[in-house]
């Protein structure tokens, strides 16, 4: 048995780890991070244009907002001060985030709901509110759902957007099928839509890949685009989103930051999926054993935000990438400069 680093922030492309001599904001492209209410870390803002805080909820009342770790928050607000391009959005919901449906359904509710929206905007000095309802009519991360959850949200949505008027941003996750929500009948509502385009598999399948690929367990990148595109979201309001993580097994935890350095004992190789467009890890037996991004796999993603006309790139989260911003400087250096990135990676490694 022998021991193989595995770096799994792999290969550094030249093009993306070039350090601009000044900050510069994308002029059309936005790239949004979600930054965690648990971390400790300190977030540079350099690389970014908005920042949605992980997470606000529905409280047990069903009418008001609840923030976790406000201090956090706060500091995160005061970034705008010294960077002024910057726009912070709280995000209410995330996995396993209940009470939407209770609150989405009444119309007293909902309305108070979303005043305290309105309200924590100002509060906290936002630009606006993002909603992460996983997922309206679905039970799946085990908290309360309705068959009228889907035209609820539309109206709950409404509430918002009214509450907090047409100056702040309104934006939403949604889930990489496109189903649960009526795109179109939002769309007057919506600025973005934050595509969840990961969590697509876990190994010994790829956690996002572009393409179809035979380590694909049931969709895409490209999928889950042509799924909201079908659905009614227009191109120029689709952000897609990235995986600041990888997903393994069998020795690998089952979600692991993509810049920690892991000491792992046995005979792994790493290898690049031509088709999915993404790197991965196998063991002796050549199974799939940690599907992940790199450098590479991220710039390609950020060029097909490009061609396909979208409106940026998010990610989850902040606390995947190192502390030089490796991966965040990659996808923004793409999308702000328009650079092809290399699209072979035959190796993986650093």
């Amino acid at each position: 048995m022998k021991k193989l680093l595995v770096a799994l922030l792999a290969l550094v492309t030249v093009s993306c780890s070039e350090k601009p001599q000044a900050e510069v904001a994308p002029p059309n492209k936005v790239l949004i991070a979600y930054v965690t209410s648990w971390s400790k870390r300190d977030v540079d803002p350099q690389y970014l244009t908005h920042i949605n805080y992980a997470f606000g909820h529905v409280d047990s009342t069903f009418d008001r907002v609840r923030v976790d770790n406000p201090k956090r928050l706060r500091k995160i607000v005061q970034l705008k001060k010294s960077h002024p391009h910057l726009k912070v959005l709280l995000s209410i919901g995330g996995w396993g985030s209940g009470n939407f449906s209770e609150m989405a359904s009444d119309s007293v509710l909902r309305w108070s709901f979303a005043q305290d929206c309105a309200a924590k905007v100002e509060e906290f000095e936002l630009d606006g509110i993002d909603i992460d309802w996983e997922y309206p009519t679905s039970g799946v991360a085990k908290i309360s759902y309705s068959p009228e959850d889907t035209d609820n949200y539309t109206l709950m949505m409404r509430d918002i957007r009214r509450a907090i008027g047409s100056d702040k941003l309104l934006t939403h996750a949604t889930s990489a099928t496109g189903n649960y929500i009526d795109f179109r009948a939002i769309d007057q509502y919506i600025d973005y839509t934050n595509v969840m385009a990961y969590d697509l598999g876990w190994a010994p399948y790829h956690n996002s890949p572009l393409y179809q690929t035979e380590h694909m367990e049931k969709i895409c990148v490209d999928d889950a685009v042509k799924n909201h595109l079908a659905a009614g979201v227009p191109p120029e309001k689709m952000v897609l989103g990235l995986a600041f993580y990888g997903r393994g097994k069998k020795g690998f935890p089952r979600q692991r930051d993509l810049t920690q350095a892991h000491l792992v004992e046995g005979d792994y190789t790493f290898r690049w999926d031509p088709k999915g467009q993404v790197p991965y890890i196998v063991d002796a037996s050549g199974e799939l054993v940690f599907g992940y991004e790199n450098e590479s796999s991220l710039a390609i993603k950020a060029e097909y935000i490009l061609e396909q006309g979208l409106k940026g790139g998010m990610y989850w989260s902040y606390e995947g990438d190192n502390a030089e911003g490796d991966l965040r400087r990659c996808v923004f250096k793409v999308l702000n400069r328009n650079r092809n990135p290399q699209k072979e990676n035959p190796s993986g490694k650093r």
